[in-house]
């Protein structure tokens, strides 16, 4: 899995860095989970993740903007959070996103189910 990103209106610290590398480097997991259940093998996923302080005059409310996009091969899944914080907005689209892979993860799995019921439907017949 790779992870790009890129900043606005604030300087990318390494520190900066490692939290987001960290926080979304764990949704690896969800990702090849599920391509294994799909049967699909080895996954080329991409994470685009921009970090952006809307204003450079405002200092007080919702300033920081995080806006995720996962891409896999065949579906784009997007998460955006914005808050005060800018740890914390980093940790609310991580988690937006892993909403957004589960709901695709059921979706497909739901799928592949109802497939194989309706081929033994078939099957039976």
């Amino acid at each position: 899995m790779k992870i790009i990103i890129k900043t606005k209106n604030i300087e990318p610290t390494e520190s900066l860095r490692d939290f987001i590398n960290e926080k979304f480097i764990s949704l690896k997991k969800f990702i090849a989970l599920l391509k294994r259940e799909e049967g699909m093998g080895k996954t080329l996923a991409e994470v685009f993740v921009e970090v952006e302080k809307e204003t450079k005059h405002h200092n007080k409310g919702e300033i920081f903007l995080a806006e995720a996009s996962l891409k896999l091969p065949g579906k784009s899944l997007m998460a955006s959070a914005r808050s005060d914080d800018i740890l914390n907005v980093i940790t609310k689209a991580r988690n937006e996103l892993k909403s957004e892979i589960n709901k695709y993860k059921s979706k497909e799995i739901e799928g592949m189910r109802r497939r194989k019921k309706q081929t033994k439907k078939e099957i039976n017949f």
